[in-house]
């Protein structure tokens, strides 16, 4: 199967448009910042249902496209703690739990040889409830009458946060055991 195809070129051009969303970022260009952080959550949708209607699925956009969703949610939360929009501690949940994610998934590569982890609902409720929060706090910064996001957000992206890391753990430490 040939991985130029348009799913895998969106979800290269979602990669390119981080250090362009940084760049807006540090030089307070928040509206830009807006735009290309929602194109960037569209085109993740977009990119995944072409795949998977036209079948265009391939390895190398099965690796690529959650890599472009962490380089780009790992990226704003680090930016939006250092400009203190999000609390320290979420930012910190959020990275731990990616860390503990992907370095389960290379023990069970190292340990079992599985290659492929199905992500779970919780886990798509978790990356959906960051990138909502990443772009309410944008929209709030953006527009004047909309209040920057507070404690009820925080701590839904939270919870789902660390459920679905809790869950991966689960599920990873019952296909080691198999």
């Amino acid at each position: 199967m040939n991985v130029v195809n348009i799913p895998n070129i969106i979800t290269f051009i979602r990669i390119v448009i981080i250090p362009v969303f940084v760049t807006a970022l540090i030089y307070k260009r928040y509206d830009y910042a807006l735009f290309l952080f929602i194109f960037a959550a569209v085109s993740d949708a977009f990119d995944g249902l072409m795949a998977r209607v036209t079948k265009q699925k391939t390895k190398l956009g099965a690796f690529l496209d959650p890599l472009a969703d962490k380089l780009l949610l790992v990226t704003s939360f680090i930016l939006f703690s250092v400009y203190d929009w999000i609390p320290l501690w979420l930012t910190i949940t959020v990275i731990s739990r990616d860390v503990i994610v992907v370095l389960g998934w290379i023990l069970l590569y190292l340990s079992a040889h599985i290659t492929k982890i199905e992500p779970s609902i919780i886990g798509k409720a978790a990356i959906a409830s960051q990138l909502i929060l990443i772009a309410y706090t944008l929209l709030s910064i953006n527009v004047n009458y909309i209040p920057p996001p507070a404690g009820l957000m925080f701590w839904t992206v939270a919870v789902l946060t660390i459920a679905s890391g809790i869950q991966y753990i689960y599920k990873g430490l019952k296909q080691s055991a198999m």
